[in-house]
């Protein structure tokens, strides 16, 4: 997500011709959209987003498991 606001800026910039920017190539303002590609593409066919999707899911389950118990009154339990 931040390849793509990159490019976004980039663009905006060279666009406007603000900055150092207004003297670059269009391709290399125009790189990180590819690279965001690439990347989308790569964390898809690995599953890295489903991962990090799953464990945000736990993450929130765990907390509303502890909120409930504490609403019953019930502490966690303590380990030896």
């Amino acid at each position: 997500m931040y390849l793509l606001f990159l490019g976004l800026a980039g663009l905006v910039l060279k666009y406007l011709e603000i900055g150092p920017l207004a003297n670059w190539s269009w391709w290399v303002v125009l790189i990180p959209f590819p690279l965001a590609a690439a990347w989308w593409a790569w964390a898809d066919s690995t599953g890295y987003t489903k991962q990090k999707e799953m464990d945000k899911m736990d993450l929130r389950k765990k907390e509303r498991i502890e909120k409930q118990r504490a609403a019953m009154g019930m502490l966690p339990k303590k380990r030896k």
